[in-house]
Formats: C-alpha cells, structure tokens, sequence
C-alpha cells in the first residue's frame, strides 16, 4: 500500500525469556532502537510467553509496535522448525513481514521473499563443544550453519566472530556485518552508600570486599580455574569472590571446586542480578575478573568500566577488540598469571587508577545508540529504502 510503513519482526524470545546473555542483548538493543521513529513498524515476535524476570517491562511499546507470541511452546516450535524441518513460516503468527531478524542464532522458516537478517553471536560450540551438552551441541552444530546459510545478510557481534564465519563455514565477506554492543547510560559510577548498601543487603555479600565476576555460569566461564587462582588471594587478602549470574548448564563441576579449595566461605554465587542492581553490584567490587575462554563480546566488561572498576579478562576471541589497552588481558587458563595479576592489582593503587581511567574512556567507545543506528541503517538497505 502506497505510502505504509515496512513491517520489519524481529524474534524477541529471548528478551522475555532470559534474564542474561542474548536475552540482555536482545531487550538493550530493540529499546534503543525504537527509541526513534525509523518509518518501520514493529512486530516482537516470542516462541514464549514472557517469563516472571526480575527486568521491568522488557519490551517498547507504542502505536507502530505490536508483541505477537505463539499459541505452541518454545520447545514444541523449535522442534518443528529445527528437527522435523516442517516448512512453516513465522508470518503464521506475526502476520505480513518485509523483513525479519532473528538476534539468537536460528532462523525459523519464513515465506518465499522475505528478507531475512541473523545475527551470530560467537561459534564457541565449535570451538568448545565440550563445554556444552552433547544435546545442544547437536542441535547448534545442525541449526546454526542452516540459518546462516538461509540469511540474507548476517550480524556479527565483533570481528573475531566475524573471522570465524569466515573461516569454519566460509561465509562471504560481503555478507557480514559487524555490530558492536552498547553500554547502557545507566552503567556509571554509584557513589551513594545508602543504594550501594542495598544491594550488598539484597544479595547477602556482607561487609568484605569483593573480587567480582558477572556471567551466566557455565563451563566456558571458566570459573573453575578462576577460583583455584583465588585460593591464594584469599589466604593474603580479605577479600572475597563475587561471581553473579543465573545458573546455566554443567555447574556441577564449579561448585565442586569451590569445596576442593576449601573456600566455602570466601566464594559466593550471588544468582541473576537485576538489571537495575548490576551499576551498584560493579561499584562496590575492588577488581573485576573475566577470565572466559571465548567470547563474542563480552559486555560485562564494559560494563564494569563504565562504572569505574578495574579489569582483568581473558586474551581470549574478542575479548582484547572489546578492552582495547584499559585491562590487564591474561591467557585464559594461566592460573599463576591470574594469581599474580590480582594480587598485584590489590596491592598497586595507581595503577588501578590507571584502568579506572583507560575503563571510562573505553567504555564510551561503545553506545546502544550507535548499534541502533547502524542497524536502521542496514534495515533500510535490505527493505530497499537505502
């Protein structure tokens, strides 16, 4: 019709079903990116109805956005899509679409013509399969390459998942874009003792300081080889191990080694955090480790620079493209070299002062807005309007 709005879906399962990860992702870059009228109208696509988060309204609303969820399970959806390969479109339960994009990996079937946009966070499951369960490694290993096969254009979270898309499949240059995460405004410094005591009060941390480590926790953490590291700190220091995030899979073999070092009352799994919580949980902490072995990205670690805490992370994947020169970068499973780095990290205040400094100006790099604005960008181009 001449002169109507594109109607661009874009799969916001996660969003509304994840407290972390893709799900922060996904919620952090639609609101930035309905937080201005583009000439698109919107359809929120969900294979669930949303779940009780602790995140308040995780979705934009208004006249040209409209939130359509489907009358199967994720799971039974998914199965249909993915391992009966049953041909049928998501426009079933969106309705007409002139584009659509999936933020998390899989593409569901769509009708002949419709341009399709996926956005492929890391391929840690190729490089790690062992730090998964053999059944999502099956799944990811036969569902991704499918979709990234069936994309029009592809998003990639940095260039090192651009490079492997380029390297494991083969994916053409051309067909890859990179899009970096964003830090969201409200990642700044909490100087106010009364919130930082909240949150402490809320999430039973205590009166110590805090070493902190934020992530859904999961084998590619690396969480195991973090607390062997903290042993030692925690027989010269008083401070204690903070690692937030919800529970994913294998964590069985994390909480073991918490016993087999005998740091029961030094290392505390804090559960999800609130989005709301996370500024004030980053401000309290003295250091902030990240010792992952591969990313996509890495969002936490911008996050915890924004609001002025010292890094260290892994060199691993992405993880140096994201800190740039503002964080003490370590081989991710040198347990000594951790070792060594927090100790002297603890001891040495100016050169926390030093990534405090180099934190800010870094995390500033990276903004919500300007993700939303190159993905208007690339929208119109794949709606013909570029």
């Amino acid at each position: 019709m001449p002169g109507s709005r594109p109607v661009v879906g874009i799969d916001v399962t996660a969003a509304v079903t994840q407290g972390g990860g893709i799900g922060r992702y996904t919620r952090e870059l639609v609101q930035a990116l309905l937080a201005g009228d583009d000439g698109n109208s919107y359809r929120l696509f969900s294979a669930r109805p949303p779940a009780d988060l602790p995140v308040p309204d995780p979705l934009p609303h208004g006249p040209r956005v409209d939130l359509r969820t489907a009358p199967l399970s994720d799971r039974w959806l998914y199965r249909l899509w993915q391992r009966l390969r049953l041909p049928l479109p998501v426009e079933l339960f969106t309705g007409r679409l002139d584009l659509f994009h999936s933020p998390d990996f899989v593409l569901p079937p769509v009708r002949s013509g419709t341009p399709t946009l996926l956005t492929v966070h890391d391929l840690s499951f190729v490089h790690y399969p062992e730090t998964f369960t053999p059944a999502l490694v099956s799944y990811l290993n036969r569902a991704v390459p499918d979709s990234v096969a069936r994309a029009a254009h592809i998003l990639a979270d940095s260039e090192a998942t651009r490079r492997d898309l380029e390297a494991v499949w083969n994916v053409p240059p051309g067909k890859i874009t990179v899009l970096y995460s964003g830090v969201h405004e409200r990642f700044q410094p909490v100087t106010e003792g009364k919130r930082l005591r909240r949150v402490r009060e809320k999430y039973a941390l205590g009166d110590a300081p805090y070493v902190l480590s934020v992530s859904t926790i999961q084998p590619r953490k690396n969480y195991q080889m973090l607390v062997r590291a903290f042993r030692p700190i925690a027989e010269r220091f008083p401070h204690r191990l903070v690692i937030a995030g919800g529970k994913g899979w294998l964590v069985e073999e994390v909480l073991a080694e918490v016993g087999r070092q005998g740091l029961e009352e030094r290392v505390q799994f804090a559960g999800f955090v609130a989005d709301a919580d996370l500024p004030a949980l980053y401000s309290g902490a003295a250091l902030f480790a990240f010792p992952s072995l591969y990313e996509g990205f890495g969002l936490p670690l911008l996050e915890a620079m924004a609001c002025g805490v010292p890094v260290l992370s892994s060199n691993a994947s992405s993880l140096p493209e994201v800190t740039g020169d503002a964080a003490i970068l370590l081989a991710p499973q040198d347990e000594a070299a951790w070792t060594t780095a927090l100790t002297r990290l603890l001891e040495q205040p100016q050169e926390r002062a030093r990534l405090v400094a180099a934190g800010f100006r870094q995390a500033r790099r990276f903004s919500w807005k300007r993700a939303a604005e190159q993905l208007r960008a690339l929208y119109r181009e794949m709606l013909g309007r570029g």
